[in-house]
């Protein structure tokens, strides 16, 4: 087994990165087709949902496996191989198995617990299995993954531990309050007619709201939907389909709506919203000056484009970049930055840690009469700059001056936030790339949660004690899909061996008529029968015991000592490991298979 996963999720990217890098249905097919047509891969599989893309590959070559993975995935997200790779994680065998089987237990979920990556893994099988880039290792792993997920549920309390993406949103939205009583006599439009979106409306339809109306741009699906709504036991609730272009209208008398669609661009723009809390309240919607940054801004209209994205770095990694040290292009600087601690901040939320008045003062003169590492890389007025940091230093040269010594971390003083009004709107959008402009977070009268604030809210989400019991039913279910593909790896081996047994059998029965010309049948079949007994028993012990010694940790020598002593040969092997998956296969090889064995 050589299995390779690389992919990135909500864990390691950032909400913004993750949009940009989705796959569509395509896409996937089209990735899943060029990995198993690149050298280092023989069998492949995606599993893309809301918060992870991620690609499994059976590889011949670790090192050739990652290079190619991570170019396959940066060519088809649309996202440069260099901004990708930093926020890319690489699970190797029995590593990768962990990874699978905790992401199908909901270990890895953003909701801990949530059963929703079930559906997910069973169709990323199908369509690998489709596309006939799942063999017998990717078939073996994704089935035993979705029974390890479907014990983890039914054996432990992993579901109070967690919930859906749905459930967990509501929550959100009701700011703290039980959703049913949030959700009581609301009036609800849920956009789209997939898995999610189905659920979400049923979600609701069971917290109490009074009436659902659902838009999706196939109006059959729509229409599907709302009379499972109407004439389900637990959500019989008042529901109707209409088209989307009904969608503004609707927005007006909806108290919340969800979008969960699988559009290439923005289903519900900030003007829209706008425009609808407008019609409701009568009065002209602006967004709140706080004084804050909504750090999703900037993807309002471009989180779709792949040809020209949008990019804002982190603030948090922005400001903790560390500063090459001096010398690295920088010369005469009179600071050794690279003693210095990173904390040098280029928004300016920090200073120096321990660098006194003096030192200050000379490394202000020096930014004011040369070249500032501040500036590198920066596209604004290079004066304007050196001016600016000269500023800056200076007033931390005069505080220090007063106080001793500049603080190790100063931060601004946190802005008052202005009270919003209770939202007129509320908002869930479960899409990735986003359905609804991330503007929507600014405008009074609107609440908005996204996946990305879903991130946020989840961190700090307790886990339940059931978690360390699923931990445990991983590793164990690791261990024994372990133990049963290092099992199946010698499975040739000892094929093989038996048809080279079979064929001395049969060389020795035909060496013994041509001795014996009068041997009758009766006669023949007994020796015939009885030199396979002596042979079958001498075979038994020695191939389930390298059987079982092959299925420990580094069993898989002795499959290689077996083809070693018995002379195999190697191209018989590889002929019954290509049919390993299919046992009438094998079993004609057996009995009519040639091998170099000693005749």
């Amino acid at each position: 087994m050589s299995l390779l996963v690389v992919g990135l999720s909500h864990r390691s990217a950032p909400v913004s990165l993750l949009e940009r890098a989705s796959l569509n249905a395509d896409d996937r097919v089209k990735l899943l087709q060029d990995t198993v047509a690149a050298e280092p891969a023989t069998e492949a599989a995606v599993l893309a949902t809301c918060n992870r893309i991620e690609l499994y590959a059976d590889v011949d070559k670790f090192h050739a496996g990652v290079a190619e993975l991570s170019t396959l995935l940066a060519q088809h997200s649309g996202v440069g191989l260099e901004e990708l790779t930093p926020y890319l994680y690489v699970h190797y065998e029995d590593r990768a198995v962990h990874h699978l089987f905790s992401v199908a237990c909901g270990l890895d979920s953003m909701v801990v617990g949530e059963g929703q990556i079930l559906g997910q893994i069973k169709d990323s099988l199908a369509r690998a299995q489709e596309l006939h880039t799942a063999g017998r290792l990717l078939n073996d792993l994704f089935q035993q993954a979705l029974r390890v997920g479907k014990r983890a549920h039914s054996e432990t309390g992993i579901d109070r531990a967690g919930q859906s993406l749905v459930t967990f949103g509501l929550e959100q939205l009701s700011a703290g309050a039980p959703v049913a009583d949030w959700a009581r006599g609301k009036k609800a439009l849920v956009i789209g007619a997939g898995s999610m979106s189905s659920l979400a409306a049923a979600t609701l339809a069971r917290a109490g709201v009074a009436e659902v109306v659902i838009a999706n741009r196939t109006q059959e699906r729509a229409e599907r939907l709302a009379r499972i709504l109407v004439e389900g036991d637990d959500t019989h609730v008042p529901a109707r389909a209409v088209p989307m272009d009904a969608v503004p209208a609707e927005l007006t008398r909806a108290d919340v709506a969800v979008s969960c669609t699988g559009a290439t661009g923005l289903v519900l723009t900030a003007e829209a919203i706008a425009a609808a809390i407008e019609g409701r309240t009568g009065a002209p919607v602006a967004a709140p000056h706080d004084g804050r940054t909504d750090p999703a801004a900037p993807y309002a209209e471009s989180a779709r484009s792949r040809t020209a994205p949008v990019v804002k770095p982190d603030a948090r990694e922005t400001a903790t970049t560390p500063l090459p040290p001096a010398g690295a292009g920088e010369e005469n600087c009179p600071l050794d930055l690279a003693a210095v601690e990173p904390a040098f901040s280029l928004l300016g939320e920090s200073a120096v840690a321990g660098i006194d008045a003096a030192t200050l003062e000379q490394h202000g003169a020096w930014v004011d009469g040369g070249t500032s590492l501040l500036e590198r890389d920066r596209t604004r007025d290079a004066q304007a700059e050196a001016g600016a940091d000269a500023e800056l230093i200076t007033a931390l040269a005069a505080t220090a001056a007063t106080v001793g010594r500049v603080p190790e971390r100063r931060r601004p003083e946190p802005v008052a936030v202005l009270p919003r009004p209770e939202p007129v709107l509320s908002v869930l959008d479960l899409a990735m790339p986003r359905d609804v402009d991330a503007a929507v977070h600014r405008l009074a009268g609107a609440r908005l949660v996204d996946i990305e604030s879903l991130a946020d809210a989840s961190a700090d989400a307790p886990m339940a004690a059931d978690v360390d019991q699923v931990r445990r039913i991983v590793a164990d279910e690791v261990a024994a899909f372990g133990a049963a593909q290092r099992a199946a790896h010698i499975t040739p081996t000892v094929v093989a061996l038996r048809t080279m047994a079979a064929d001395v059998v049969s060389s020795e029965i035909a060496r013994l008529e041509g001795r014996l010309p009068g041997l009758d049948d009766k006669h023949r079949a007994e020796i015939t029968q009885t030199v396979r007994r002596v042979v079958d028993k001498l075979l038994h012990a020695p191939t389930v015991r390298v059987k079982q010694l092959a299925a420990e940790p580094g069993g898989a020598g002795y499959a290689d000592a077996l083809r070693t002593l018995f002379d195999l040969d190697q191209e018989t092997v590889a002929a019954v490991s290509r049919a390993v998956s299919d046992p009438v296969a094998i079993d004609d090889h057996v009995k009519n298979g040639k091998n170099r064995g000693p005749a």
